[in-house]
């Protein structure tokens, strides 16, 4: 087991990083907190799954289970609202906790559950799919969608404990799989020209599949440097979203079924390369580094949208303040940086883009 500490303070915790560690999730959890009961959120992909092994784990703490439909459409003001009168009829106190048990969609809707019951009570993630385990389950961003757009409801609130069972990661669909490989490559683009080159050696699932413990802890400890410097997102956490402006965009367009999130930011990282090399900033070819390994990952590099279709869910970025929005750009592969620019620039840059595919 591998373990990282994200040293925030009173509200500083451990990820915990390696295979089989589902079935000592009671035991870890009891070493940080000691709730009367918990309420465990969860999928009907996950739970049919582990749901047996979580509870067999969890050994003689109470606990209840909501099981959620999955998908992005789950993290829905509705469903939002129905999880916080489930846990006010289960009696939920601010001693006990919520246990995140599945992949980014149910720990952004669990830590915004646990961030207002009772105006904020503990909760643990278990993250059970890579985008999880490398990027979601870590920093204390939660949230829910609008149908204006991704995340624009939310709060920060860190987890208490972060549990990665790598393990879990063999059985996801070669489809998440990819997708939260597009996650590692953003890592590698804006911190780690190494892990970039690492990904580039081994560019299947197959092949990087040995090196996971690795490439998760790697990831995670980007995050971590990154929150403990900026846990709020106004400076160097940013840099976090490269890919994110135009794939959330591309997300929302197709109402969050044609495109997985990471698809979407694939997409986005390609596009952002492409903008930089506009600016000329970016290296000629950056953009054809990473479309070539998303590509071999299995990401798709085909698009299905226009510039106007996107236009209209770029003004609504989180990183927008007033007429400036915060693009993530390349100095080269390792070396991401906030652009400020225009509104007005990024909706001409993003139709000069997508007219130049």
């Amino acid at each position: 087991m591998k373990t990282l500490r994200v040293g925030l303070a009173d509200r500083g915790y451990d990820i915990l990083i390696g295979g089989g560690l589902l079935d000592q999730a009671g035991t870890l959890i009891a070493d940080v907190r000691t709730p009367s009961k918990a309420v465990v959120l969860t999928d009907d992909n996950v739970w049919p799954l582990y749901g047996e092994r979580l509870t067999k784990a969890l050994g003689t703490l109470p606990h209840e289970v909501i099981v959620l439909p999955h998908g992005e459409q789950t993290k829905s003001a509705a469903v939002y609202a129905n999880v916080l009168s489930c846990c006010a009829s289960y009696a939920l106190t601010r001693s006990d906790i919520i246990i995140a048990f599945g992949g980014g969609v149910i720990g952004d809707l669990a830590g915004f559950v646990a961030a207002t019951y009772m105006r904020g009570i503990d909760f643990v993630q278990i993250p059970t799919t890579l985008l999880a385990q490398v990027d979601s389950s870590v920093g204390g961003k939660t949230a829910i969608d609008l149908p204006e757009g991704k995340n624009l409801v939310g709060a920060f609130h860190q987890p208490v404990l972060v549990v990665a069972d790598t393990d879990l990661l063999q059985t996801l669909p070669p489809r998440e799989q990819a997708g939260g490989m597009a996650e590692v490559i953003k890592y590698g683009a804006i911190f780690d020209e190494a892990l970039f080159a690492l990904l580039e050696a081994h560019p299947t699932w197959e092949t990087i599949t040995p090196l996971l413990d690795d490439v998760v802890y790697t990831c995670c400890d980007w995050k971590r440097q990154v929150v403990e410097r900026d846990e709020r997102d106004t400076g160097d956490r940013m840099l976090l979203n490269f890919g994110h402006t135009f794939g959330h965009a591309i997300e929302a367009h197709g109402q969050y079924t044609t495109y997985i999130h990471g698809e979407g930011v694939a997409l986005g990282m390609v596009l952002a390369a492409k903008a930089g090399i506009c600016r000329g900033i970016t290296p000629l070819g950056t953009d054809d580094r990473l479309e070539s390994l998303c590509d071999s990952f299995g990401l798709p590099m085909t698009d299905r949208f226009t510039a106007e279709a996107l236009t209209a869910h770029l003004t609504l970025d989180k990183k927008r303040a007033g007429s400036t929005l915060r693009l993530i750009l390349l100095h080269r592969i390792g070396d991401g940086f906030v652009q400020p620019l225009t509104v007005d620039e990024v909706l001409s840059l993003t139709e000069a883009l997508c007219h130049d595919r």
